[in-house]
């Protein structure tokens, strides 16, 4: 079968590329957001032509889910498969530094660009023509096929998490974000506010009366008592680096980055509120929730330490379903068992088609796979695309990685579908 179905990808490569322009002049571009009403439409439709069952619904004002099912033939018995895909698409910046059109797809010398083709309106733009030519071939599935065409990954807006929140599951997951077709677990992210607030409002000219200036006024710049947070959130960075480590991550990976600073009234007041915005890269071992408590308890120990700061004690605020509504954002890790049965035949598939072994690994980045595996659907990454070019000026994807990947797609749905559970 596989013979058969890279002659008939390769000699249908035009329909995949013109599907793929179609998805890609769809501005689903993230933030704004609020944009996606048409494509979802469009791949709804699309969906419904190759004897899908479709359910959409709003995560936000015009960003709805679609999801599409196709009932196996003995459900019951054999393996069932999401394939998940987000649809909106990093923000542009300036247009006139593209060289080619950013909604436009432009191919040439082997690469078809416009922005979303890698990251990752090509993976989605294969899955749907994978299970177009699956089921011209009439090909049978034994197991549930779903297809799940989610909003929100760009700005940390939890779609998959809407679908896994409203019970969509199945014995596999496969995210088909950019991973160069390496088959990837990921570590996890999440955000964090640090507020420091103090108990009392003073003037500038109170500063030589406080207790750094050798007065009675018990009061602190919150600026400047963020310092110590930050100089706090610097030492556990490097401890981690030296006392945590996870198998396919450099050293060092689980990182504390202080993102954004805001705090102060005006130059008249002595500061008197401080917030960190910080984001945290972790291991696929841990959860965000125990990583959030290890950074509270370790800051709360910096601010004893302090006569201010135990008076005025920190706060903390952590994560959120979008970055655009809540200034906040998780992403699971996902650790990934390389062992389990749709793994390897992931492998075998990619193997067969493109004859060389399959890289089994981590990502360097993140995606929504996490969602989907602390829901206890076994999953991993896999798809078109090199990080590299996402979010990229004239991003791009090679025609033949996207051509090679919907092989093994296609290779893949229809053996896992057709295994018993």
């Amino acid at each position: 079968m596989e013979n058969q179905f890279s002659k008939l990808v390769e000699e249908r490569q035009d329909e995949l590329l013109q599907l793929l322009a179609d998805l890609v002049r769809f501005p689903t571009v993230s933030p704004p957001a609020r944009n996606t009403v048409e494509l979802q439409q469009y791949i709804s439709g699309f969906l419904e032509k190759e004897k899908f069952e479709t359910t959409s619904w709003d995560v936000f004002p015009e960003d709805p889910n679609v999801v599409g099912i196709k009932k196996g033939t003995d459900g019951f018995r054999y393996n069932s498969l999401i394939i998940n895909g987000h649809i909106d698409i990093a923000e542009v910046g300036d247009e006139s530094e593209w060289t080619v059109p950013v909604f436009e797809l432009t191919t040439k010398d082997g690469f078809a660009y416009g922005r979303g083709t890698s990251d990752m309106k090509g993976a989605v733009a294969a899955t749907l023509f994978a299970v177009k030519l699956l089921n011209e071939l009439n090909i049978e599935l034994k197991g549930d096929l779903q297809i799940q065409s989610v909003i929100g990954e760009e700005a940390g807006e939890a779609g998959t998490l809407s679908c896994v929140e409203k019970g969509y599951s199945a014995d596999f997951a496969l995210v088909v974000d950019s991973s160069d077709r390496q088959i990837h677990g990921q570590g996890g992210v999440i955000t964090g506010w640090i507020t420091i607030k103090s108990k009392e409002v003073f003037h500038d000219a109170m500063r030589m009366n406080m207790l750094h200036a050798g007065g009675s006024v018990k009061g602190a710049s919150a600026i400047e008592k963020m310092m110590k947070v930050i100089a706090g959130l610097q030492d556990l960075e490097r401890h981690w680096a030296v006392t945590k480590q996870y198998p396919g991550f450099a050293p060092g990976t689980n990182t504390i980055n202080p993102a954004v600073i805001e705090g102060g009234r005006h130059a008249a007041f002595v500061a008197d509120e401080c917030r960190l915005w910080i984001t945290v890269h972790f291991y696929p071992h841990e959860t965000y929730q125990s990583v959030a408590d290890e950074i509270e308890e370790h800051l709360n120990r910096v601010a004893m330490a302090d006569p201010w700061l135990r008076e005025n004690p920190l706060q903390f605020r952590w994560g959120g379903k979008s970055m655009i509504e809540e200034r906040g954002e998780i992403f699971p890790a996902l650790e990934m068992n390389a062992d389990h049965f749709a793994v390897q035949l992931l492998a075998q598939c990619h193997e067969k088609i493109e004859d060389n072994p399959a890289f089994i690994g981590m990502s360097k980045s993140v995606t929504d796979a996490g969602w989907l595996g602390e829901a206890g659907i076994p999953t991993v990454i896999y798809g078109p695309g090199k990080l590299e070019e996402a979010h990229s000026v004239d991003e791009k994807i090679n025609i033949e990685e996207l051509l090679t990947f919907t092989k093994t797609l296609m290779l893949f749905v229809m053996n896992w579908c057709n295994t018993k559970k």
